[in-house]
């Protein structure tokens, strides 16, 4: 079994510490921009190569083109509602030869779940819960970029309200509303949840980091900004990830210990639409009429989130 408690990495403080390479391989055939697949070579980087991926079919199912994976590690394809089912196969063979003496503890892996927000908001919730709820050793890793990217970016359980999708064309978008993720892992009562994205590569490493150095059920929800299903151009994915940060769109936050602290919090908050503008699939919002009533309702939705956290 592995150590209780830290292990020894050198805590990353800095952005000079990160590496100047991937370890991941290049060329995969992922879309151009992919914010997803940035927040996984990052996370990966920080991860190390004793590392098993276990992912959930989805969007990153495209990165091994069988015999061959961009991993330096073990890759593990599983349906998308299976993923976290496979993960406690995975670290319970791990652990058994362990204790069998026949896995040295540098040998050890960690397993790691990768899925989209198809399957972590919806398809797999109900085996994830299961698996918190069984204290699984694992760290669970979500791209999220609010659709079914993988199939023609259909809704998803992570969509936000009022986007346009391939199933949510109507004159209003999707009338339904993004679900909390972060907050229905936390009452699990889990070992650690953070949300991260690419654009803030430093938050990113460091929540991974401390991520890797517990034990148990840990959570990191990585906003993707999606140039083909949010409708934008590939070069600008990092600023679409900043400006969800600048706006409030995207709190960063991590849950240890039952408790949420906000690692960071804008000084002073963009308007909303200074982010939906710049998305193809808010267009609606904007032309050929500003739908004010919309716009004032999700920057009503964002305010009052923010307007909690101070008071």
């Amino acid at each position: 079994m592995r150590p209780e408690g830290q292990r020894d990495d050198k805590p990353i403080r800095k952005l000079k510490q990160l590496p100047a390479r991937h370890i991941m391989a290049s060329g995969t055939p992922m879309c151009a921009g992919c914010g997803g697949l940035e927040a996984i070579n990052e996370a990966y980087d920080v991860l190390g190569e004793n590392t098993i991926f276990v992912n959930a079919a989805g969007c990153m199912t495209l990165l091994s083109i069988y015999p061959y994976t961009p991993f330096r590690g073990s890759w593990l394809y599983t349906a998308m509602a299976a993923a976290p089912a496979g993960a406690q196969g995975v670290r319970d063979a791990l652990d058994v030869l362990a204790a069998k003496g026949k896995l040295d503890r540098d040998e050890d892996l960690e397993v790691v779940v990768l899925t989209g927000d198809g399957s972590a908001y919806g398809m797999g919730l109900s085996a994830t819960s299961g698996a918190l709820e069984r204290d699984l050793d694992f760290l669970y890793i979500c791209y999220d970029n609010e659709g079914y990217g993988n199939t023609g970016h259909q809704y998803s359980g992570a969509t936000p309200h009022a986007a346009r999708t391939a199933t949510s064309r109507g004159e209003h978008g999707f009338g339904g509303y993004k679900k909390d993720l972060f907050s229905i892992w936390a009452a699990h009562r889990p070992a650690y949840v953070a949300t991260a994205l690419a654009a803030e590569p430093l938050d990113l490493a460091k929540k991974v980091q401390k991520a890797k150095q517990l034990k148990g059920p840990r959570l990191i929800l990585a906003l993707s900004p999606c140039p083909t299903g949010w409708d934008f151009e590939p070069r600008d994915a990092l600023e679409m990830g900043r400006l969800a940060v600048e706006t409030g769109v995207w709190p960063l936050k991590e849950y240890v210990d039952g408790v949420v602290t906000h690692t960071k919090v804008p000084k002073t908050r963009l308007p909303v639409e200074r982010y939906l503008g710049r998305q193809g699939r808010f267009r609606h919002l904007f032309e050929p009429e500003r739908d004010t009533g919309q716009l004032d309702e999700i920057q009503a939705r964002v305010d009052a989130y923010w307007d909690a956290i101070e008071r």
